[in-house]
């Protein structure tokens, strides 16, 4: 990988992580809710716009490496990675691949969430 792509995501993530932080709590400030709205937000946001992003990169010319590069992996990388997520199911999806596209969504939805799980009832054991 080129030093020019490592700071290209740098930078790219830079701006997705605060672009997280003020959209989650701006959202959780604004909405009266009992879920995680803001969360929500950013994850449905960011996968709306990889998914432009993507069809820009595949039927333009418009964008460098780099470019790629900082906007998919760096800044939408940091604004949520449920949106490589939900892309890579798409494309599972769009190549005729439904078992695995589901697949894919069950382990990504709940395996994520045991392992959250898991990682905070193993240090809390350790902690207490």
């Amino acid at each position: 990988m080129s030093w020019q792509t490592i700071l290209a995501i740098g930078s790219g993530g830079f701006l997705g992580a605060i672009a997280r932080a003020y959209l989650n709590g701006f959202i959780n400030r604004n909405i009266p809710h009992e879920l995680p709205f803001g969360t929500l937000g950013v994850n449905i946001l960011g996968s709306l716009i990889i998914g432009i992003l993507f069809a820009l990169f595949t039927y333009t010319s418009l964008f460098s490496l780099s470019m790629k590069s900082f906007l998919s992996t760096g800044m939408m990388g940091a604004l949520t990675t449920y949106s490589t997520f939900a892309l890579e199911t798409f494309w599972l999806f769009s190549g005729g691949s439904l078992l695995l596209g589901l697949t894919n969504m069950f382990l990504n939805v709940f395996a994520t969430v045991i392992a959250a799980g898991t990682g905070f009832k193993i240090f809390e054991y350790i902690l207490k």
